[in-house]
């Protein structure tokens, strides 16, 4: 398999008046074309940090990110414009490339009939429920045709059903456009059903404890994340990933 990123000895330190304060200490890890690998780590580690650093917006003190893929980022909220139609959301990012064709509107309009927004274009983003509204951020982030995607804690802002059906039917997309993904999460159920392999983080400032690769028997062997969650393996997981991360009921 290609690799789609490296990341080699990757840190992260801010400077204070009295120190150093380091948030990431030597990252090492890849991912490979049309996995999905999710991040999890103690509430405050660095993962959304992370990301930022993977995607450009933030600078390593030291190490090096090697990204072979054109990326897009989706994060947690939807951050759409509630002035603007379905549509021309999804347009936004073709807007800032100057890449708004007839082909690349035709190429949106056909995704949001795909997944069940097709109805909605003309409507706009107060009409829309929260989990409608974060398939409209999906969509937007993938009619700018990315190869990998960046997702920070994309349903961390709907109700815990609504968290559930999403997250089904976003897992599902990924593996149906075939894109490579890096998801950032704080829920272990989440992140056991949609990943291929889990990177666990240390307590800030975070390192790697374990990289765990998640295989699972799913029903009628068709892997989507609410099938995922019905695997026999998936306790094993859970329970696994709940120790390294250190949780501890108080």
């Amino acid at each position: 398999m290609n690799k789609a990123l490296e990341v080699i000895n990757l840190s992260m330190s801010y400077q204070t008046l009295e120190d150093e304060i380091y948030v990431l200490k030597n990252i090492n890890f890849d991912v490979f074309e049309g996995e999905v690998v999710v991040i999890v780590g103690p509430s405050g580690c660095g993962k959304s940090t992370l990301l930022s650093l993977i995607s450009g917006l933030l600078s390593p003190s030291f190490g090096n990110i090697q990204m072979h893929k054109k990326v897009g980022y989706m994060f947690q909220k939807d951050y759409l414009f509630e002035w603007r139609t379905i549509l021309k959301n999804t347009l936004i990012g073709l807007e800032i490339q100057h890449k708004v064709t007839d082909e690349n509107i035709s190429y949106a309009k056909k995704l949001l009939f795909t997944y069940g927004l097709g109805d909605f274009i003309n409507c706009f983003p107060s009409q829309l429920s929260g989990g409608m509204r974060q398939r409209v951020a999906l969509i937007r982030t993938l009619v700018t045709r990315p190869d990998f995607l960046l997702l920070d804690e994309p349903f961390s802002a709907l109700d815990y059903q609504t968290r559930l059906a999403i997250a089904d039917e976003i897992g599902i997309i990924l593996k149906k456009e075939n894109k490579t993904a890096l998801m950032v999460t704080h829920d272990i159920s989440e992140a056991v059903s949609l990943a291929d392999r889990i990177i666990v983080l240390s307590n800030r400032p975070a390192s790697i404890k374990d990289i765990v690769t998640i295989n699972l028997t799913c029903p009628n062997d068709i892997r989507t994340p609410l099938n995922s969650r019905e695997a026999p393996e998936f306790k094993y997981y859970f329970n696994k990933i709940w120790k390294e991360l250190d949780v501890h009921v108080r």
